[in-house]
């Protein structure tokens, strides 16, 4: 089954970092997977996201604010 991950954020560099490192964990955990940026503050909201960048898998706030290594993701991509 292809899991949806979500970057929610603005774009900022820690974003694009933890949407990096996020292709990176899908990757070497071998799923399938569609990843997805988030910008539009009304959808945050509507996830309950006040803080970024958070990380949501098949619409499930996993992270809220904090900045993941690879390591961090697989774990949170292989209890999902």
């Amino acid at each position: 089954m292809k899991k949806k991950l979500q970057i929610l954020g603005p774009g900022c560099p820690k974003c694009t970092k933890l949407m990096e490192e996020a292709e990176k964990a899908a990757k070497a955990l071998g799923i399938d997977y569609e990843i997805e940026k988030v910008k539009d503050i009304k959808e945050m909201v509507k996830l309950g996201v006040m803080v970024t960048p958070s990380l949501a898998v098949n619409g499930k706030v996993k992270s809220v604010g904090k900045m993941l290594n690879m390591e961090q993701i697989k774990k949170i991509l292989s209890e999902d």
